[in-house]
């Protein structure tokens, strides 16, 4: 892996665990009314809730699925330590954000276990070119599984966007007493099969509900020369900090605008119901098709064969 900084924006809860910088904290709306999902308490238009910034790509390792193509030596374009200050100055523009330091995650996770099940769902770049994909029945099977893990621990997903789907339908599913098994697959009976038998799933905790945040809109990404994309997983640059500062790239980038449009979205995700909470991996889509706003390869939802669509109306909302 590759050397990065994250930095979110400040809330009104603090004290994460490991101790986050000061001035930073969750800021996202936990929900205290059965949610499936947790709302950004800002406008994501203005600012993200999530800004990385890669460092540097040195790195001595060579992991298949890496998507920075990480290598033995610093580049020479890194932001030098002046331009990299400058940036974090340029970070604080959106609302105070901080970059957040963990350094004793070692000793939490040797002594109090795993906090978070943290799951990503490969995008076909870099290295992870060459590995093998799941089919978009089998992503479906994965990401149910993980919902039934989250009473259990926490669940995060990296690049599965339509797991925010899932928790919706999920919670309706329940309310009406359907089996949501029916239509799932092989795999998913399998997994679940395994999980029971060694204890990973049981009723001990209440789930942490999956952030409403997607490529551009809620999250930017600062490579380690500079260029400013919607997602570290998607190679389309829309400006340098060095030439614009990065709340304007963010703020008013076509590409940036055009992320924050569910109805700019083609194919399936473009006539999803789900598309104002879901929207699919735009980097997956770009990856695959050279289109960062067609429809998630991922995907095998058809649009509108949800059985209670009347339920959704308080879980979806409009940009």
């Amino acid at each position: 892996m590759t050397e990065r900084s994250e930095a979110v924006q400040p809330a009104r809860e603090t004290g994460r665990p490991g101790g986050a910088a000061p001035g930073t904290g969750r800021s996202s709306r936990r929900p205290s009314d059965g949610s499936p999902l947790r709302r950004v308490r800002r406008d994501v238009a203005d600012g993200p809730f999530i800004v990385i910034w890669e460092a540097t790509r040195a790195c001595p390792l060579a992991c298949l699925h890496c998507r920075a193509e990480a290598v033995p030596d610093r580049h020479p374009e890194e932001l030098t330590t002046a331009e990299a200050g400058e940036l974090i100055r340029q970070m604080a523009d959106f609302g105070r954000p901080a970059p957040l330091f963990v350094p004793d995650i070692a000793r939490l996770v040797c002594d109090q276990g795993a906090l978070l099940r943290s799951v990503f769902f490969l995008v076909p770049t870099g290295r992870g070119r060459a590995l093998s994909a799941l089919s978009p029945p089998e992503a479906e099977d994965v990401l149910h599984f993980l919902y039934d893990l989250g009473t259990t621990i926490p669940v995060k997903t990296t690049e599965a966007h339509h797991f925010r789907r899932v928790a919706v339908q999920r919670l309706i599913l329940a309310e009406h007493g359907a089996d949501h098994a029916e239509t799932l697959g092989p795999l998913y009976r399998n997994l679940c099969r395994r999980a029971r038998r060694s204890g990973l799933i049981r009723d001990s905790r209440v789930r942490r509900p999956p952030v409403d945040v997607n490529a551009g809109r809620g999250f930017v990404f600062v490579s380690h020369t500079g260029t400013v994309h919607p997602s570290g997983f998607l190679p389309l640059g829309a400006g340098n900090v060095r030439d614009r500062p990065l709340t304007e790239i963010y703020r008013s980038a076509p590409l940036f605008a055009a992320l924050r449009d569910p109805d700019r979205l083609g194919g399936r995700c473009g006539a999803c119901e789900f598309r104002t909470i879901c929207g699919g991996s735009r980097s997956r889509a770009y990856a695959c098709t050279g289109d960062v706003l067609a429809e998630e390869p991922w995907c095998g939802y058809e649009p509108g064969s949800f059985p209670y669509q009347s339920d959704l109306a308080r879980h979806l909302h409009t940009p």
